[in-house]
């Protein structure tokens, strides 16, 4: 088989793998810092993503090797489950199966080797997919009848328990659950989902990664979790509700002057607004008004800039640009923000034009350049064929 990675198996292995599989990273398109606010978010699956190659072996050994990284581990079976080894990347499949041993389910020994295309550390799901093809093998491999949801929830169960990150579900379920031309609108705290239409119509999805170092996201993540807990405390006294996203727009303006903190109110206003975003984007999808969408987008980013105020220079400069091309039907950031991408729907045919023009536009004002891919629409994790090729 005419086939890189396959090659580079029998290089580290010595012999051919079995079976590969492939899941792909996740941006989401709108309704960002509501998901732990009880609102919608609107994620797809890109064409970026996480390969995965694996052959059992007789040892009883999980050896795991990545092309992308130069840390190994080889680990004997251990029917009592793993904890936490380092910081190394192979705690993510480690993690993996050690939630599989603790719902009762030993692999057997198995070689594996990854290589992934999402570039690290910029906000599009890396972990999440690697965890998503690992248990969807594993799961597949040992015959462990766990349903696609189920392994979700396990792999979210690797962030936070595993790993002991405070993440959501929406990274794992989108990695898992995306279909090709399709986004999902998700409500995360009940896991009802919508699919929504999403026929990008001679655009494609470009993603711009800032290049900066997301130093404060993690700090600034817990620090608007407290306040968006502070406007919900204040406004229940008033309005029954669980979440920040069970009041409308007209609710909220009723009740805003209830929050004495202006800051903390504009933080609410953001999570109500675009909540209402998500639902007027599903709307506009599925109509095929991409500019309709592209209006929706710049004002999500305009709300996560001056009300919520999680994005910055770098993030702004690129959707500033953006609004001034108009072969950009809508940009904005996605995910956490204090860097990582931004994403801006790019007619195909201008995408070459666009990336050049950023480039010198971002680097002017910034001092260094992004890098800047283009992306369709993809479909959640699978196995593939033996005939693969990268």
């Amino acid at each position: 088989m005419d086939n890189q990675l396959a090659e580079q198996f029998v290089r580290i292995f010595g012999r051919a793998h079995t079976k590969s599989y492939f899941a792909p990273g996740r941006v989401n398109l709108i309704g960002e810092h509501i998901d732990y606010n009880g609102g919608l978010v609107m994620p797809c699956a890109i064409t970026f993503g996480t390969y995965m190659l694996l052959a059992p072996n007789n040892e009883s050994v999980f050896r795991f090797r990545s092309l992308n990284f130069k840390e190994t581990l080889d680990i004997e079976i251990r029917p009592d489950g793993y904890t936490k080894m380092d910081k190394n990347w192979y705690n993510y499949p480690l993690g993996v199966i050690d939630r599989l041993i603790k719902a009762g389910h030993v692999p057997q020994g198995i070689d594996i080797l990854y290589w992934g295309n999402i570039p690290i550390g910029s906000g599009l799901s890396s972990s999440a997919s690697i965890e998503i093809v690992t248990a969807y093998a594993l799961n597949e491999l040992i015959g462990a009848g766990i349903s696609k949801l189920d392994l979700v929830k396990l792999a979210k169960d690797v962030e936070n328990i595993f790993i002991g990150l405070n993440s959501g579900i929406m990274d794992q379920f989108a990695v898992a659950f995306g279909q090709k031309d399709k986004a999902m609108q998700l409500n995360c705290d009940t896991l009802n989902y919508e699919v929504v239409d999403c026929n990008l119509d001679g655009y494609l999805l470009a993603i711009i990664n800032t290049n900066k170092v997301r130093a404060l996201a993690e700090s600034k993540y817990n620090e608007r979790v407290m306040e968006c807990n502070e406007a919900l405390n204040v406004l229940k006294s008033a309005h029954r509700m669980q979440y920040l996203c069970d009041m409308d727009t007209k609710d909220f303006a009723a009740h805003q002057h209830l929050i004495a903190n202006d800051i903390v109110r504009k933080r609410a206003k953001h999570v109500v607004e675009e909540n209402v975003r998500v639902k007027e984007a599903a709307k506009a999808l599925a109509a095929g008004n991409l500019t309709a969408f592209g209006r929706l987008m710049y004002a999500s980013h305009d709300s996560l800039r001056h009300l919520y105020e999680v994005s910055g220079i770098e993030l702004d400069t690129i959707v500033d640009y953006c609004i001034s091309n108009k072969h950009v039907a809508g940009a904005r950031m996605t995910g956490a923000g204090f860097g990582g991408c931004a994403i801006a729907l790019v007619q195909k045919e201008y995408f070459d034009s666009f990336s050049e023009e950023l480039i010198q536009y971002y680097q002017e004002r910034i001092g260094y350049t992004p890098t800047i891919y283009s992306s369709l629409i993809g479909d959640g994790v699978k196995a593939l064929p033996q005939t693969l090729l990268i």
